[in-house]
């Protein structure tokens, strides 16, 4: 990589950051959608895209759970279930075609549940009780498709309990934080269990998702338009999932 191109990847990491957490994400799909764009090496956004999702869902958590948006007994069934998939699943390393292929379908994916979770956010709900078989199983198979390609599964489990009205909106954002958190650390963990390396270049990467994280969750406290953000990552994720599907995959 040359300066110009660690520049402006940085600039990208920061934006990306910034956008997600100030909606109460991560930014994982983010990261593996601007490394798909980048033409990042396939073997290097997996474990790229976990420690980026680690330092910006630390800082997330933080702000919800303070805020007193969190709901242990919602959490505590799906992250039982959710750890140790997402480990076994970081460990696996998949074909580089079927890393794109997989890593693809979840961007695109990914872009329509972001705008069903904006869409749920209006709706008022009555909460009802989650059964523990429900959360059990949920958990579990979004943690072993996190820790195949490298994300925290938020974007999946946010849209489930708000549209299931397990939890309000805004305790989903903090559930989802720290699930977040909690898989992008086991299947980080289960990657280097495999010796899998890092790319060193992750060194630039930090910085950049720390500051936006840090500014994101201070903005997602004051009042923004989150319609102009939430089209702005789903013109994003879709564009660089069809990047993976119809550009990168046929390779």
């Amino acid at each position: 990589m040359t300066i110009a191109d660690i520049i402006l990847a940085c600039s990208l990491f920061f934006i990306i950051a910034s956008l997600y957490s100030s909606v109460g994400h991560a930014g994982s799909s983010g990261y593996l959608a601007l490394m798909a764009l980048l033409s990042f090496a396939p073997e290097t956004i997996k474990p790229s895209s976990l420690i980026l999702n680690i330092i910006v869902a630390s800082i997330v958590s933080f702000k919800f759970i303070k805020e007193g948006c969190f709901d242990k007994k919602v959490f505590f069934p799906f992250v039982l279930s959710s750890i140790p998939m997402s480990f076994i699943g970081g460990y696996i390393t998949l074909n580089p075609k079927y890393f794109k292929l997989a890593a693809g379908l979840f961007l695109v994916i990914a872009a329509i549940l972001l705008v069903v979770r904006e869409i749920s956010r209006s709706n008022e709900i009555e909460i009802k009780k989650m059964q523990l078989p429900y959360g059990l199983g949920i958990g579990g198979i979004i943690g072993m498709i996190s820790g195949l390609i490298g994300v925290g599964g938020g974007i999946f489990l946010s849209p489930i309990i708000i549209s299931a009205k397990w939890t309000s909106v805004k305790k989903a954002s903090g559930i989802a934080a720290m699930f977040i958190l909690c898989n992008s650390v086991a299947g980080l963990s289960g990657h280097l269990a495999g010796l899998n390396k890092i790319d060193h270049y992750i060194i630039y990467w930090i910085p950049a998702v720390v500051l936006g994280g840090l500014l994101g969750s201070h903005l997602g406290t004051v009042k923004l338009n989150t319609k102009v953000i939430i089209v702005c990552l789903f013109l994003v994720l879709l564009t660089a999932g069809f990047k993976f599907l119809l550009v990168d995959f046929p390779k």
